[in-house]
């Protein structure tokens, strides 16, 4: 066998574990319809006014959606807690706002904002969760602490958002709790209603999915309408991307170590320690699409939106390969044990 052959099922299952998110692709033909055909004036003003009720919508559902047994379940697993919520809410802000405080040439001035933006969201629960599985670790804690950090996310990301941006007029303390009842009623209305129509919910999970992701699809496209006839394009160019790639790849590999060596550092199980490397490491979309639109004008929600519609991403082909590598080295000790009873 040549070694070009040789090489190619290794490389079929590199490129396979890289597979693109097709959402992430109809989130760009968004981006895409928005440059080449903006809403505006009357159009535009409509398009808000939906986008709205698209996210009172997705955060109703989150809502109805949402166990609350799963979280009261973990939270007797408060160590573990702790440090997810540490590095989601403290660390990812501070890295985030030392990048944007890093020179021009380093990171573009107009994605700055974006860059603390997407280090203010609370974690995934889907994917944070499905990792998790796939990796063989601790699946109830990691449901808890995925949903512990969706829950708080409503009131502390408008709170960091507003903390950190304040100087650069991002939010005002005026403001915040406005956001937070925006996002948060819809959520409360949800959970309330959830004894009712939780079953109904779940049992249309993948129509309802349509439902949540069509509303986040409008959300950027409303978002970059108003960021193009701003003049986005004209500020940001494709070496400005560049470096927003080379940015998200490194604040991804700096947390995604911090994760692993706080986790055996302070002697967590293997199976804790992959639960709070994939919940501690993850920022929404789910929650920061909708959230960019409560928390920035139409001028600037798009840009905003930017490093994280491209974190996102990273943190998907990144984990899926981190997760097969935790679950071979499982099977492996697997394997390894019935040799070491026989001895």
């Amino acid at each position: 066998m040549s070694p070009e052959a040789a090489r190619k099922p290794g490389l079929s299952r590199l490129v396979g574990r890289l597979k693109i998110d097709r959402y992430l692709v109809l989130i760009v033909l968004m981006v895409v319809a928005a440059s080449l055909a903006p809403a505006r004036g009357t159009a535009a003003q409509a398009f808000e006014w939906i986008t709205k009720v698209a996210i009172g919508l997705v955060f109703f559902l989150h809502g109805a959606r949402l166990s609350r047994e799963a979280v009261i379940g973990g939270i007797t697993h408060w160590r573990l807690h702790l440090v997810v919520l540490a590095c989601t809410f403290v660390l990812f802000p501070l890295l985030c706002l030392g990048a944007a405080a890093l020179p021009g040439w380093i990171t573009p001035p107009a994605l700055a904002s974006g860059i603390i933006f997407l280090g203010c969201l609370p974690s995934t629960i889907q994917s944070s969760i499905g990792f998790t599985v796939i990796a063989r670790g601790d699946v109830p804690a990691a449901v808890a602490s995925a949903s512990a950090s969706n829950l708080l996310g409503m009131f502390l990301t408008p709170l960091l958002v507003s903390l950190l941006l304040h100087a650069q007029g991002g939010v005002s303390a005026g403001q915040v709790w406005a956001i937070v009842l925006q996002l948060l009623a819809p959520f409360i209305a949800g959970q309330a209603l959830r004894r009712w129509i939780g079953d109904w919910v779940k049992a249309r999970g993948k129509i309802l999915g349509y439902i949540d992701r069509g509303s986040i699809l409008l959300v950027v496209y409303t978002a970059f309408s108003g960021a193009v006839v701003e003049g986005v394009w004209s500020r940001i160019g494709a070496l400005d991307l560049v470096r927003l790639l080379i940015l998200c790849s490194v604040l991804l590999a700096v947390v995604l170590a911090v994760t692993a060596f706080a986790a055996r550092a302070l002697k967590f199980s293997k199976e804790d320690e992959i639960a709070i490397v994939f919940c501690g490491s993850k920022k929404s979309l789910a929650s920061g699409a909708p959230m960019a639109g409560v928390l920035f004008p139409p001028a600037t929600a798009g840009v905003a939106l930017l490093p994280l519609m491209l974190f996102h991403q990273i943190q998907l082909m990144a984990c899926a390969i981190i997760a097969q590598s935790y679950a071979r080295r499982a099977e492996e000790a697997q394997k390894q044990e019935p040799a070491k009873s026989a001895a």
